[in-house]
């Protein structure tokens, strides 16, 4: 998927679990086939994963940003009643891979891109739960640092001259390039707050029609509130949407401002992914679709029977505290 792409593969973590781990020896190990973009996964056993970062990069570095990754699921998990993947151990590199890398818990569940969730109100209702009570998360003085999404929609220009010329044939680019042109004169408002950074349907966990666990948590951090809020496109369709942003009481800049990051992050999927992963490309053009037909007005109203009852807006109950929230399972992926 990416130049300089690391290869790993069953026979190298194999012997890397051996050596570093040999309480483990007796485990079988598989690949999970995955549509990530970010790091090779391997099932060790039933109630562990072994992730390896894809991409080259310093040890150190790396390192860190492991490090990074576990201390934002143990302050998600104090915050919010859904699972997040839990660092069991950090593995060092070895013979056939260069990098440090991480073993976590294994979370049961169907992602997003397994089980689509798009069209179910009670999903969207928990979905619109997690971010509110991820923003009700104090940021103690952090801010957004960066050039990645969540920051100034103009900094991302390059990238979108990027992705609108390799995006010839493949997209609408005259129309794009206007609903860019408009989307970076937005305006911010709203001061940041605590993110996921990159809800997305393969980082979403459903079971049985609900958010059953939220996983790659190393984008966590100070952001646009509007961020978190890009799951609205890339993961519903329109009546869900509307019920998430009654749920989390958007304004219409706020809105807006979530069809830019969307719109950002679709962008680049066309085209980036169109051969080495279709599911991710595919992700990009729904995302797309769904933001260019966003002003259609809904064929009926939502029920307010039963599970298409609409949430009362969630921002009003606050945030839990770790002693209220209740305990999280110990599985993950």
């Amino acid at each position: 998927m990416h130049a300089g792409e690391l290869p790993i593969d069953a026979a190298v973590v194999r012997d890397l679990i051996d050596v570093q781990f040999p309480r483990w020896r007796g485990l079988p190990i598989r690949r999970v086939t995955s549509s990530g973009t970010v790091n090779a996964i391997f099932r060790l056993g039933d109630r562990l994963a072994a992730r390896f970062p894809l991409q080259g990069a310093d040890p150190a570095v790396t390192r860190q940003e492991l490090e990074s990754e576990a201390a934002a699921a143990r302050e998600l998990a104090a915050a919010t009643r859904f699972p997040v993947p839990a660092l069991v151990t950090l593995g060092e590199p070895g013979p056939g891979y260069p990098l440090p890398w991480s073993v976590q818990t294994w979370l049961p569940g169907r992602t997003g891109d397994e089980d689509d969730p798009s069209g179910e109100v009670t999903f969207a209702s928990d979905l619109a739960e997690f971010i509110a009570a991820v923003r009700a998360i104090s940021t103690r003085g952090r801010t957004f640092t960066g050039r990645r999404r969540g920051g100034d929609l103009k900094d991302h220009d390059d990238w979108m001259h990027t992705c609108l010329r390799e995006s010839e044939g493949l997209l609408d680019v005259r129309r794009l390039t206007r609903m860019w042109a408009a989307f970076r004169e937005l305006p911010r408002e709203a001061p940041d707050v605590m993110s996921h950074g990159d809800l997305t349907p393969g980082n979403v966990l459903i079971a049985g029609r609900h958010l059953a666990g939220v996983l790659d948590v190393g984008s966590y951090g100070a952001a646009d509130p509007a961020l978190d809020l890009i799951s609205a496109w890339n993961l519903l369709q329109a009546g869900p949407r509307q019920v998430l942003r009654a749920a989390l009481r958007c304004t219409d800049l706020e809105w807006e401002r979530s069809k830019a990051w969307a719109f950002e992050q679709a962008m680049g999927l066309v085209w980036y992914y169109a051969d080495s992963n279709p599911v991710m490309s595919r992700l990009g053009r729904a995302t797309l679709d769904r933001i260019m037909s966003a002003a259609e007005v809904l064929p009926e109203p939502l029920r307010a029977d039963g599970a298409q009852r609409l949430p009362r807006p969630l921002l009003e109950h606050g945030s839990r505290t770790a002693a209220e929230a209740p305990t999280t399972a110990t599985w993950a992926a």
